[in-house]
């Protein structure tokens, strides 16, 4: 989530989506997770991901400048995978292959700029390239089964879900999502998160239709209160929701409907994700804007 609290009050309202879902309640078997600092000092966090050889990797960006991909060892030790990034935002791994967006800033979404990104940099040997071009603030970020990347945009008129095909080729899936922000795939559906709507909702797609019919559950809190960012898919199906502006995270089952807070105290979260190889994979890690890695541990 690139914009800052000036631009909530664009007031950007929901886009109807074919069905309801019921409205998300609270767990009362909801235990809180503790939390522990892994590292801090960064710029503006966006995004994490882990390289699989014992690396995570953060997205970080500036309002002045340009932005990185950063790396943090467990110890909390911080190096550079990439310098001079414009406005990096959501990262997704495939084996060697990290894919990035670039782009990413409230001025693109706004004036539908469409100088953004998406890249790939090679781990094994450090090449970079660009895989597809075009893309106004692409934000979130996920990878198909099928290998298609499907990116969000949560700000401008036409803020909504955009395919990227394995040939790099770019299209419109819909622009009914609202302020679409974080992005998950698991189980075959497709899961959007908005910021911006007066109504807190996760938006359920189909993986092999993303444009067909859609389910929304609504989660507890006003929107611009909240600014649900982005969000991961945990292997059981369950979806964990940074809420930026909250400082928490949510957990929420996507079956019946139930969320819960799991995790308080992580001022402006922007993302979520399970540890990767060289880290706790039973625990999530959380990156923010104030420039901190946190880790989130099942009490």
């Amino acid at each position: 989530m690139k914009a800052r609290a000036a631009v909530v009050v664009t007031g950007l309202l929901l886009g109807a989506a074919t069905a309801l879902a019921p409205t998300a309640g609270a767990s009362s078997s909801c235990t809180p997770w503790s939390v522990s600092t892994v590292a801090s000092g960064f710029g503006m966090l966006e995004n994490l991901e882990f390289d699989g050889r014992g690396s995570m990797i953060v997205s970080e960006t500036s309002p002045v400048g340009p932005g990185a991909l950063r790396t943090v060892a467990p110890n909390g030790d911080r190096g550079t995978l990439v310098a001079d990034v414009e406005s990096p935002g959501g990262l997704v791994r495939d084996g060697d292959t990290l894919y990035f967006t670039t782009g990413n800033s409230a001025a693109a979404g706004l004036l539908d700029t469409r100088t953004g990104t998406v890249g790939t940099i090679d781990l094994g040997t450090g090449v970079r390239s660009t895989y597809a071009s075009g893309l106004a603030m692409p934000n979130g970020l996920a990878r198909s089964e099928s290998g298609d990347l499907f990116t969000t945009r949560n700000l401008g008129t036409l803020s909504g879900l955009t395919r990227v095909a394995v040939d790099g080729s770019v299209s419109t899936v819909r622009t009914d999502l609202g302020s679409a922000n974080g992005i998950g795939i698991g189980e075959g559906k497709i899961y959007v998160a908005n910021t911006f709507d007066l109504e807190t909702t996760l938006t359920v797609l189909d993986e092999k239709n993303p444009s067909g019919p859609a389910a929304r559950i609504r989660i507890d809190g006003v929107g611009p209160l909240a600014m649900s960012d982005d969000l991961t898919v945990g292997d059981d199906g369950t979806v964990y929701l940074a809420q930026n502006l909250a400082g928490r995270v949510v957990r929420i089952d996507p079956e019946s409907g139930a969320s819960c807070v799991i995790a308080t105290g992580v001022p402006l979260t922007s993302s979520v994700a399970f540890g990767g190889a060289g880290f706790d994979e039973e625990a999530l890690y959380a990156t923010s804007f104030d420039g901190t890695v946190r880790k989130l541990a099942r009490s």
